[in-house]
């Protein structure tokens, strides 16, 4: 009997969980990028209980005694949120210039102050009294949001108004509305507003003229961000399927791609359950129609608690222990040098090592205090395979026949593979937590460990031994008429 007929059976939502986080791996590992983040209000409302569109035009219907019917009858007359928001500012403006005046600040009331800015200062007020400024007020969600820090992810995009984002990555910067098509260059460790922010209430998406503006701009803010989502990849969070901003964005990936039909790699949509029963296997693809009757396939992911596909997207973190902000300022800067300073200033450059420096990998990293390039490509060369690629070559899922391999050398032969870095393993630390390589001989090694086979261990300190582990016990024999 073969070893795996005495393995424990993985229930479809672990196998699933396995199967979602291999592919996660694969997909990080193959594009060699840190993933880029989407969010929407699904994630706010999910930690600190934001207002949804419909619960935000709700509130600010009560707010304002001059709209004098409750909101289920402007949905039911208009049903555009738009044309609701451009109706509710025009109201908020009346009360401000009347009764309301004590509520709003003296600036407001300039000539050259648009009559959305009364609406928008509320809902400013509103979104920041309810934002946390601290991630303990959120604690009821710890483990799964410092998953989320743990991503370290390139950059962040985001509809959302809120300032929560900021909280959760600190050392991130902002960039808010049309300030993004005003940027010169797209760096890293950046969130990207794009639908305003309170800290900026005029720049706030709301009404259908603002969202006319963001439209007429758009082409030119999807041009710069179809460089992030053809080379990272990427995972909307708290959205739904259907939701308009997903199909835009994926309707400008989708024209880009150069074969149409089958599903977009390095796009992952994440949806929240309540409960997943335990026989179900949740989705792994979606369909969503995007512009001009077509649709594109995306990968999906169901779950009730996100904290293990954020560590699945953080496994490997070669930005962990290094500064977003110092990364994102070195970028810069070396764009505006070459851009602007050297074209039109008189500088002071050896542009004889600057010639030979870019030509060789090791001399360009030495400008910026890097030396490691080749010793980390001699390892990714030498130790190719996560856990889960070597228990794929082994004829498993997942990665816990490979793990098997390694516990049967570990308590039958004494050998601990993962305890350092020798011919089958090396762990290649970023930051606090290293990520476990393994080598072709690996791979071998656990194959005939696994088939009961005697095996020649290269055991570091110690001669080249040949050690026989025990076949693994095979069941009692069934009583004859079983």
């Amino acid at each position: 009997m073969d070893v795996t007929d005495l393995e424990p059976k993985p229930t479809k939502l672990a196998q699933y969980a396995e199967d979602v986080k291999a592919d996660i791996a694969t997909t990080v590992e193959g594009t060699a990028c840190q993933p880029i983040l989407f969010i929407g209000s699904g994630l706010s409302r999910r930690y600190f209980s934001a207002p949804s569109w419909d619960e935000l035009l709700s509130r600010l219907a009560a707010m304002c005694p001059l709209i004098d019917r409750e909101y289920a009858y402007y949905k039911q007359t208009m049903r555009d949120p738009l044309k609701i928001g451009a109706h509710f500012a025009e109201r908020f403006q009346e009360w401000a210039w009347g009764e309301g005046r004590s509520n709003f600040p003296p600036e407001l009331f300039a000539d050259t102050v648009p009559s959305s800015a009364y609406i928008k200062h509320c809902i400013a007020e509103m979104l920041r009294s309810v934002t946390p400024t601290d991630l303990a007020a959120v604690s009821a969600f710890k483990d799964e949001i410092d998953a989320l820090m743990a991503i370290r992810p390139h950059a962040v995009i985001t509809t959302n108004y809120d300032q929560f984002l900021e909280v959760a990555f600190p050392e991130y910067q902002p960039i808010i509305g049309q300030q993004i098509i005003r940027t010169p260059n797209l760096s890293v460790g950046e969130i990207f507003k794009i639908h305003g922010c309170v800290s900026d209430p005029g720049s706030v998406v709301l009404t259908q003229v603002d969202y006319d503006e963001f439209i007429k701009k758009k082409k030119y803010l999807s041009a710069k961000l179809l460089t992030f989502f053809s080379e990272h990849p990427l995972l909307f969070i708290g959205y739904g399927a259907g939701d308009p901003n997903i199909r835009a964005i994926l309707s400008d990936i989708d024209e880009a791609l150069p074969t149409s039909g089958g599903v977009i790699p390095n796009v992952y949509i994440l949806e929240w359950r309540d409960s997943i029963p335990e026989g179900e296997t949740p989705a792994t693809e979606k369909l969503i129609a995007v512009e001009d009757a077509k649709s594109v396939r995306i990968k999906a992911i169901e779950a009730t608690d996100f904290t293990w596909v954020f560590k699945a997207f953080g496994t490997q973190q070669p930005l962990n222990g290094v500064s977003p902000k110092t990364l994102r300022a070195l970028l810069s800067r070396s764009y505006e040098l070459v851009r602007t300073d050297i074209p039109r200033k008189m500088v002071q450059a050896d542009f004889k090592m600057l010639e030979g420096a870019v030509q060789n990998g090791d001399e360009f990293a030495k400008l910026f205090g890097i030396t490691t390039v080749n010793e980390a490509s001699a390892m990714g060369a030498n130790y190719p395979h996560t856990l889960t690629d070597v228990c794929k070559k082994l004829g498993g899922k997942g990665w816990a026949r490979a793990q098997q391999g390694i516990d049967m050398l570990k308590a039958h032969m004494g050998f601990d593979l993962k305890a350092s870095d020798n011919r089958y393993h090396c762990a290649i630390k970023y930051g606090k937590n290293p990520i476990h390589k393994y080598s072709d001989e690996a791979v071998g090694l656990l194959s005939k460990v696994l088939a009961g086979e005697a095996v020649e261990v290269d055991i570091p300190g110690q001669k080249e031994a040949t050690l026989s582990p025990p076949r693994p016990p095979r069941p009692p024999p069934r009583p004859l008429g079983s």
